[in-house]
């Protein structure tokens, strides 16, 4: 990988008091969601929360506060896009395997994914409301596979030297 693939990019000046960032979806299958992320991914629970503002939902942080994921119960089906996936990057293929091992003791296998997470060696599961979970064996910006494994076009403006 070359030295400019590894570039830090710092927030544009009008967005760098941003303090957190929360991602939010609806859980049809609300309890077995919040299990499955905090039982089986192991995600920490940071609040939760019951009839407020008329919503039930679990925060988890990844780790911490500043980063987390909120689910909401919905009383009703909430259409999933196959590309609603939350994406956890390790370091390694050991890494990636150690953090699954909650899953496989469960008793849940990796469903088949985008055709990219299957080429990059990445591990993908469904949580109750179809949605994915892939566990990649790498860290985005540090160490990716070669370029050889793309296909297609890809373009990286936030690595442009200058």
């Amino acid at each position: 990988m070359t030295e400019d693939a590894q570039t830090t990019v710092a927030w544009p000046a009008h967005l760098a008091p941003i303090g957190a960032i929360r991602f939010g979806r609806r859980s049809y299958r609300f309890d077995q969601s919040v299990a499955f992320y905090r039982d089986l991914v192991g995600l920490p629970v940071q609040e939760t929360f019951r009839g407020s503002y008329g919503s039930d939902g679990v925060i988890f942080g990844l780790p911490g506060a500043t980063l987390t994921l909120e689910i909401v119960r919905s009383a009703e089906p909430v259409p999933v896009d196959a590309h609603d996936q939350l994406c956890l990057y390790f370091p390694s293929e050991r890494a990636r395997d150690d953090a699954r091992y909650r899953l496989l003791a469960a008793g849940l296998g990796p469903v088949t994914s985008h055709p990219y997470w299957e080429a990059v060696g990445a591990v993908t599961y469904r949580d109750p409301d179809d949605r994915e979970v892939v566990f990649a064996p790498f860290v985005y910006g540090q160490n990716e596979p070669t370029a050889t494994k793309l296909v297609g076009e890809h373009e990286f403006p936030s690595r442009r030297q200058g």
